[in-house]
């Protein structure tokens, strides 16, 4: 892996994405996803659809999957059938590998001078976030409360999640908050470290002007074969607004990294002290 590039400041906050970076529930998702496409004589899900349904809020998700799909049923049907589904197996949700001793690592700086905050944001809503977490609280518990933000805080704009910014902006608002509070300096975009498995979220990423780390799932990694560079850089087009090239890098900046997982996680390459 290259060293650390000397134009690129220390981190000192790292935002976590949750599914499929954290914990497993991605493949869960998919699960669900194929038992209802089963029973109506569908094919399962491909990743080539798979890939535009991850990192984003679920209506944007659901339009996506529903063009494709073309089921027979109302989306509420189709709704009611995947929230049974899920609450029988988000349940069983568990850690990705490195996931659980990376986040221990860094909540344990919490009391040191050389501190790095941490903080949740995902795309999931209250009920899936609760049903995903409830029974992995030595994992959960380590977020400060007031630093997790989910998909439904009624402080994201209407239509403004991942691929948009705003998600990991408030993210890194939740933090210099409480350092505003103690009279420290504030955390600047560049000084924070998003963690992504998605390509929306990394673009999210990039356009907040944060450092990015892309853990993709290997079928992911497959569907952007000989375009790794451009997702790293948040130039794979994901949003559409009006601001769309606002915040995106540039081809090779060396401000995103892909990791295959979080086993052994290269803390010296960011300039965090553990």
């Amino acid at each position: 892996m290259a060293s650390t590039k000397p134009t690129l400041p220390p981190v000192r906050a790292c935002l976590f994405d949750m599914d499929g970076l954290l914990i497993d529930s991605e493949d869960l998702y998919t699960i669900c996803t194929n038992e209802i496409l089963r029973e109506y004589g569908k094919p399962d899900l491909p990743w080539n659809i798979k890939a535009q349904l991850q990192g984003r809020p679920g209506p944007q998700a659901g339009e996506i999957f529903r063009a494709w799909a073309q089921l027979p049923i109302t989306r509420e049907e189709f709704l009611t059938k995947q929230s049974a589904l899920q609450r029988k197996h988000f349940p069983t949700t568990q850690p990705l590998p490195g996931a659980a001793a990376l986040i221990s690592t860094l909540a344990a700086t919490s009391s040191t001078p050389s501190k790095t905050h941490i903080c949740l944001a995902t795309s999931s809503h209250s009920a899936n976030y609760a049903l995903k977490t409830s029974h992995l609280q030595s994992l959960f518990s380590q977020f400060p409360a007031t630093q997790v933000v989910l998909g439904d805080d009624v402080r994201i704009p209407k239509g403004r999640g991942k691929p948009a910014p705003d998600i990991y902006l408030l993210a890194l608002e939740t933090v210099n908050e409480e350092l505003r509070k103690a009279g420290e300096r504030e955390v600047l975009p560049e000084e924070c470290l998003v963690f992504e498995d998605s390509v929306p979220g990394v673009e999210a990423g990039r356009r907040a002007g944060m450092q990015v780390v892309w853990c993709p799932h290997p079928g992911l990694l497959n569907e952007y074969k000989g375009r790794v560079d451009e997702v790293l850089a948040g130039r794979t087009g994901e949003h559409k607004g009006d601001d769309a090239l606002v915040g995106v890098g540039k081809i090779g900046d060396g401000w995103g990294v892909m990791l295959e997982n979080l086993v052994d996680f290269p803390f010296e390459r960011f300039g965090i002290k553990v």
